[in-house]
C-alpha cells in the first residue's frame, strides 16, 4: 500500500462522523470533514511515515502533492502539512512553489498559518532567498498570499529580520482584509515578544488599522 492510500485509510478508520459537521461549519469550509482532529491527523501521519520507513523527500512530496491535489476531506490536506513539516523536507527551497499553491488553493487562515511555519524554516535555512520571495509575496493581488507573506516569521523570536518584516507590512497596511489586518497585528505582537521598543517605534511612527494596532500592542 502507497503512503497515500495508508494515510487515506487510517484517516478514515480515526473518523468520528458526528465531529465532522462542527468542524466544516467551524471553518466555513466547502470542502467536507471526516471527522479526525488535527492533533490526532498529526500523530497518526507521523506514526505512518515512522511504521513504513519513509524518509526520502522523492517518496514525501509526492505524497504530499497528491493529498493536498486529489483531497475530497479537509483532513488529507491537513495530512500533506504534516508530510511537508517533516524534518527531510524542513528549509527545502524547491518547494517554495508548493508553499504558494498551498496559500492559493487553500485559502483559508488554517492552511495558510500552517504554511508559514514551513516557510519560517525557510527563513532559517535560506534567509536571502527565502527574503526576495516574501518581498514579492507581499505585494500579490491575493489576500492569502499577502498573509503567509506577513506571517512568515512567526516563531522565530529573536532570529526575526526586523527589516524584513517591515518591507512585507509596509505594503498591507491600508488593506482592508480582515485576515491581512490581523496577521499585521499578529506578527507585531510577536516580534514585540523580543523587540518591545522597536515595535513601539513602529507603531507609533505608522497609520494602522485599530485592528493591526490592537494586536501589536496587545501585551506591551
Amino acid at each position: 500500500m502507497s503512503l497515500s492510500a495508508a494515510v487515506r485509510s487510517t484517516l478514515r478508520a480515526a473518523a468520528d462522523a458526528s465531529l465532522a459537521p462542527g468542524q466544516q461549519a467551524y471553518m466555513k469550509s466547502a470542502m467536507p470533514f471526516l471527522g479526525v482532529r488535527v492533533p490526532e491527523v498529526r500523530r497518526l501521519v507521523r506514526a505512518l511515515v515512522r511504521d513504513l520507513g519513509v524518509s526520502s523527500p522523492d517518496e514525501l512530496v509526492p505524497t504530499a502533492r497528491e493529498l493536498w491535489d486529489d483531497a475530497t476531506h479537509r483532513e488529507e490536506r491537513y495530512a500533506a502539512a504534516v508530510l511537508l513539516g517533516l524534518r527531510p523536507l524542513r528549509g527545502d527551497l524547491s518547494l517554495v512553489p508548493f508553499h504558494e499553491h498551498v496559500a492559493r488553493t487553500g485559502a483559508w487562515w488554517d492552511h495558510v498559518d500552517e504554511a508559514a511555519h514551513r516557510v519560517a524554516d525557510l527563513h532559517d535555512a535560506h534567509p536571502a532567498e527565502t527574503a526576495a520571495v516574501v518581498r514579492r509575496w507581499s505585494t500579490d493581488d491575493f489576500l492569502w498570499v499577502r498573509r503567509l507573506a506577513i506571517i512568515s516569521q512567526l516563531g522565530r523570536r529573536d532570529r526575526v529580520d526586523l527589516d524584513l518584516l517591515a518591507e512585507v507590512i509596509g505594503p498591507n497596511l491600508a488593506d482592508p482584509e480582515f485576515f491581512v489586518r490581523k496577521a499585521v497585528g499578529w506578527s507585531l505582537r510577536e516580534a514585540a515578544k523580543v523587540h518591545p521598543d522597536w515595535v513601539r517605534s513602529y507603531v507609533a511612527g505608522h497609520e494602522l488599522s485599530p485592528l493591526s494596532r490592537r494586536e501589536a500592542l496587545k501585551h506591551l
